[in-house]
């Protein structure tokens, strides 16, 4: 089986396995086994187990239960989060209450942060999720780069993508010379900048629209993806784009063109380049089925614009 580095500035913190005379298991929020791998919530049971919180009967029975088809013993519910290593031990992953859930997923940031960190080219790195509109929360990774390395977007992308599943891997990257501290020593998260033009991470010079049409869809997608603009050759998705914002778009497509744009041409191309060659060929195929008369009066109500 592969093997887990023990020593290594981003691998997590190993706690061991169980003592003598005691069960841990790793549950999901039905307290069922997760799969071998997968984080769970660390559970402890057997002989070194407290009866209970003094005089807190609610707080004793949400954090004491009991799973028979498990054990035959009370369990505590730790609220830390493990994940089984090949080794048979477990890595600590963090507090439940630590987790962002995004699109219906449950996200541990931790889990991105260490792997992040392994980057040869990433010092410290922090993952948070920022909601760019109501109901769009998007991952946003900060990292502080390795002297002398200027890792680029597509590398830390790939990084993560070859380890993590793509709704863990952050939209976004920005760049910071040092991760903002409180007077205590802790990360202060309320100073981390949000995203921006200056200090958010590319992989080439900025693409700018050539055409009317590119123009046009780089303003909606820029506006749907909560941005001042996008580089018109950026894969929508890569930016923080998913399905629900592609719905959005095919509307204001309607709205904006006239025109019916299925929800597939976006997956299909994916930048505003790809977006309006395929725009452009409805339109085309729009005009080809009208009458002369229709045409000119289009064209009438273009020049009164």
């Amino acid at each position: 089986g592969p093997v887990y580095p023990v020593e290594h500035k981003g691998s997590l913190p190993a706690i061991g396995s169980a003592i003598t005379n005691t069960e841990i298991h790793l549950l999901d929020e039905e307290l069922q086994p997760v799969p071998a791998g997968t984080p769970g919530e660390i559970c402890i049971a057997g002989a070194s187990l407290a009866r209970g919180y003094r005089n807190l009967p609610n707080l004793t029975a949400e954090k004491f239960v009991t799973n028979a088809s498990i054990t035959a013993n009370r369990l505590y519910r730790t609220g830390d989060l493990g994940r089984l290593l090949p080794d048979g031990n477990i890595a600590f992953l963090g507090r439940l209450d630590d987790q962002i859930k995004i699109r219906g997923y449950r996200i541990e940031p931790n889990e991105i942060i260490s792997r992040l960190n392994e980057h040869p080219d990433v010092q410290q790195s922090l993952v948070l999720a920022r909601e760019f509109a109501p109901g769009d929360k998007r991952l946003i990774g900060y990292f502080v780069p390795a002297p002398g390395s200027s890792p680029m977007l597509g590398e830390l992308r790939d990084f993560l993508s070859a380890q993590l599943p793509d709704f863990m891997v952050p939209a976004t990257f920005v760049r910071l010379d040092a991760l903002p501290l409180t007077p205590n020593g802790k990360v202060d998260r309320g100073a981390l900048p949000a995203p921006d033009d200056t200090n958010t991470l590319r992989d080439k010079a900025f693409t700018l629209p050539r055409t009317d049409i590119e123009k046009t869809v780089g303003t909606i997608l820029a506006d749907l993806l909560g941005m001042e603009q996008v580089d018109v050759e950026e894969n929508f998705f890569a930016l923080g784009g998913h399905s629900l914002l592609g719905a959005q778009l095919v509307a204001r497509v309607r709205q904006t063109f006239g025109i019916e744009m299925p929800l597939r041409v976006l997956f299909e191309a994916p930048t505003v380049v790809g977006l309006s060659a395929e725009i452009e060929q409805l339109l085309l195929a729009k005009l080809e089925a009208m009458s002369e008369d229709e045409v000119q009066q289009i064209l009438n109500s273009a020049k009164l614009a």
